[in-house]
Order: structure tokens, then sequence, then C-alpha cells
């Protein structure tokens, strides 16, 4: 009962907090990702216009955001690069197209949100590419 009250914890347990947070992040957000890819034509005309750059580039790169840098986190490679983008997209969608309804609609948007952060400030851990080649 102590242990778990504690808290303290190991360079290990870290490293899989931080692999199961990357994979389960990583893995949800990129199903996301290639559902707007697969219907890239039926959404590119309705999808949100962000800062008049146009509907089809906007869609395009929350494609790019959610599914090729949810790949590179669910590997752990340029993790806290691969955030950023990720990031920016669920700042629009929870401020943007939520109205910043967080306990509303925007609940998604807002997890996702939160474990991006966190894997920006905190780093893939260990178990990782990025873990393992030392960046």
């Amino acid at each position: 009962m102590k242990k778990l009250l504690s808290t303290k914890y190991s360079a290990g347990a870290f490293s899989v907090a931080m692999l199961v947070l990357r994979l389960s992040a990583g893995i949800l957000i990129m199903k996301h990702g290639y559902d707007k890819l697969i219907h890239f034509e039926s959404m590119h005309n309705s999808f949100l216009n962000f800062m008049g750059i146009g509907s089809t580039f906007s869609l395009a790169l929350v494609i790019f955001a959610e599914f090729f840098c949810g790949l590179f986190i669910v590997i752990g490679l340029f993790t806290r690069l691969a955030a950023i983008p990720l990031i920016i997209s669920f700042s629009v969608a929870l401020f943007k197209a939520h109205n910043g309804d967080i306990f509303g609609k925007g609940e998604p948007a807002t997890l996702f949100l939160t474990c991006f952060i966190v894997l920006l400030l905190v780093g893939p851990g260990r178990a990782s590419i990025d873990g393992m080649t030392g960046k």
C-alpha cells in the first residue's frame, strides 16, 4: 500500500508510462487521420478554412499532423518536433471548431491536446528511437 501511494518513481516506470502515452495517443490519432485521408475527396470542400488558406490545404495539413506526425510519435522518432503540428491542430480544433468547449464537444480535442503537450514538454522516454539514439 505504501508503494501505491508513493510519489517516487523509477526511470523504468517513467519510460513505460511515456511508451504507453505515446502508443495510445499516437495510434488513436493515426486512426483519426487515416479516416480523413481515405475520405479526403468528400471532406475537402466542407472542411474548416483556417486563416483563409483554403479548406483543401487546411485538411491536408491536418492529415499530415494526425497521420504522419502520429506515426512519428508512435515510433518515437523526432517526438517533440512531431508533437508541435499536433498541438497546433488540436488547438485550432478546440478553440476554433469547438469554440473552447472543453467539457462538451471539444473534450476529445482537449484530451489529445493535453497528451501532445505532455509529450512536447517531457519527451518520448527511453523506449523510443529518440531515447535509444540519445536525442
